[in-house]
């Protein structure tokens, strides 16, 4: 996949405008069979540049990891939050999505002025916020959060895969691979499986 570095144009207009902090949202995990879905929500400090900021799924595991590194330590602030298995199978994926992205909103420290949403719009946040198509690949702010999002959510895929080693969280991080379906189709789902996602080749065979 090629990588493209995304740029603060939206950012500085909207400061322009007079909103002085200005958050980006995103979140990882939607179309996973395991694991919780996790937004972040990253306020970047617009005099200190990181540079080759891009959505996270256009870089290296390494890479990911040394700018999830540079952006938390030099964002004026950021937060994490993720919505588990049992809340997405009671709500729906996206409303779960939504639930993590305003939980990471509303735990920033100070409060935004305003959000920039990759794709959606968050329900119920009390600041202005704007929806951004391909957002993880437009804008960095979003970009920044992307990252911070991956990384936490695989370190929490490897922590479960320590816990539980026979369906290979650690290398799919539980995204529906050939050997996590042959693992559900052996095992069945685990407690981090999520019941309404049942790939329909394999509904007979899981508990």
């Amino acid at each position: 996949m090629v990588k493209v570095r995304a740029f603060r144009t939206l950012e500085n207009a909207i400061r322009r405008m007079g909103f002085n902090t200005v958050a980006g949202v995103d979140e990882v995990g939607r179309g996973c069979l395991a694991g919780p879905v996790v937004a972040a929500a990253v306020v970047l400090d617009p005099g200190r540049y990181v540079a080759r900021v891009c959505d996270s799924k256009t870089v290296t595991a390494l890479e990911r990891a040394r700018l999830y590194d540079k952006i938390t330590r030099w964002a004026i602030s950021w937060c994490v939050a993720a919505s588990d298995c049992d809340e997405i199978d009671r709500i729906n994926i996206h409303q779960a999505s939504l639930r993590a992205m305003q939980r990471a909103v509303m735990g920033l420290q100070p409060c935004p002025d305003f959000v920039l949403v990759d794709a959606f719009r968050i329900p119920d946040l009390r600041m202005a916020q704007r929806a951004v198509e391909q957002g993880d690949t437009r804008c960095t702010a979003i970009a920044a959060a992307s990252i911070v999002a991956k990384v936490t959510r695989d370190r929490m895929m490897l922590e479960l895969h320590a816990k539980d080693p026979r369906y290979g969280f650690d290398r799919h991080k539980g995204y529906a691979t050939r050997d996590h379906l042959e693992a559900v189709s052996r095992f069945g789902y685990s407690d981090v499986h999520r019941r309404s996602f049942r790939p329909p080749s394999l509904f007979d065979r899981m508990d």
